[in-house]
C-alpha cells in the first residue's frame, strides 16, 4: 500500500503533471486530480469505482423499506394534488359566491326602484257618490 502512495501524485488546478503519469480520478470537494502512472491508472480508478459502487450496494436501504419509501412518497404527491385541487375549487366557488351575490343585489335593487317609481305615480281619484 505504501507502494502506491508513493506513486500517487496529487495536482491542483494548473498544476505541472509529471511526466508518464496520467488522470486516475478527480475529487471535487478538494479540487484535486489524482495521477497514478499510466498503466496502474486504469486499474487503480477501476478498484476505486468498484469499492464506491459496492459500497453504494452494501448501504442500500432493504426492498420493503424502499416500497414503504416510494408509497409514502406518492401519498404525499397525492395528498399534495388533492390540497391544490380543493383550493382551486374553494376559490371557484367563492368566485360564483361573489357573482350570484352581486346578482341578488342588483335584483333587489331592480325592485326598489319599481316601487320608487309607483310612488311618484299620481294617486287614482276617488270614485264619485251622487
Amino acid at each position: 500500500m505504501k507502494l502506491l502512495t508513493g506513486l500517487r501524485r496529487e495536482v491542483g488546478h494548473g498544476g505541472n503533471v509529471p511526466a508518464g503519469y496520467q488522470l486516475a480520478w478527480y475529487e471535487p470537494q478538494r479540487r484535486i486530480g489524482v495521477y497514478f502512472p499510466v498503466p496502474l491508472h486504469w486499474a487503480l480508478r477501476a478498484l476505486r469505482e468498484l469499492g464506491h459502487r459496492l459500497q453504494l450496494a452494501l448501504q442500500a436501504p432493504r426492498i420493503e423499506c424502499t416500497e414503504v419509501f416510494q408509497m409514502q412518497r406518492a401519498h404525499r404527491e397525492r395528498e399534495r394534488l388533492a390540497a391544490e385541487y380543493a383550493r382551486g375549487y374553494i376559490n371557484g366557488w367563492r368566485e360564483c359566491f361573489h357573482v350570484c351575490l352581486d346578482a341578488v343585489e342588483e335584483e333587489i335593487e331592480r325592485v326598489d326602484e319599481a316601487w320608487d317609481v309607483g310612488s311618484m305615480m299620481p294617486a287614482p281619484k276617488p270614485p264619485r257618490n251622487n
